[in-house]
């Protein structure tokens, strides 16, 4: 197993140690910071894999199918816990996570017909805001500037969730034409 590959699993090791230092008790300022921590070095391995795997052409089938997948463990598993602690309403996580359950059925089309969808701009946007998002939501700093980048990032992650899925189906409509 290479570099990447090992850094990919390394952040799906991540998460479950994540969700139980926000969870275990949401009030302590101590534990939010460590998951914080914990998300954000997951984040930055997101990053690092895949510039790796690029430049030294380590490029694998398990790379090109788990690193998305666990981007969305990760960046789901974070917005489901933000609910429990009452920063993130339901509503905005089942559109998020609707929008990526929509992509990855809309890739398997795409697989089946040979065809190969990158990601797009939009999409890398999105998860960039969405991970911000996240960051500032778990460290629940108590200034009111800090709350109201939250809410903005909350907003800009909606509203490139939704865009990035209309430019993604847009951009490949014609995966969808031999579809009977």
């Amino acid at each position: 197993m290479n570099l990447p590959n090992k850094l990919t699993l390394f952040r799906v090791v991540l998460i479950p140690f994540f969700v139980v230092c926000l969870l275990y008790d949401s009030t302590n300022q101590t534990m939010r910071y460590i998951a914080d921590v914990i998300f954000i070095v997951a984040s930055l391995t997101d990053m690092l894999d895949g510039k790796i795997a690029r430049k030294y052409n380590l490029v694998t089938n398990f790379g090109k199918f788990m690193d998305p997948l666990a981007d969305k463990l990760l960046v789901c598993s974070a917005m489901i816990c933000l609910i429990q602690t009452g920063q993130l309403a339901s509503w905005i996580v089942i559109i998020i996570v609707a929008r990526e359950f929509i992509i990855s059925g809309f890739r398997l089309i795409a697989v089946e017909n040979n065809v190969v969808i990158a990601a797009n701009y939009w999409g890398k946007f999105k998860t960039v805001f969405q991970m911000l998002m996240i960051i500032v939501l778990v460290a629940n700093i108590n200034i009111p500037v800090f709350y109201i980048i939250g809410q903005v990032l909350i907003w800009i992650s909606l509203a490139l969730t939704v865009i990035s899925l209309v430019v993604y189906i847009w951009q490949n409509k014609d995966v969808l034409k031999d579809q009977k």
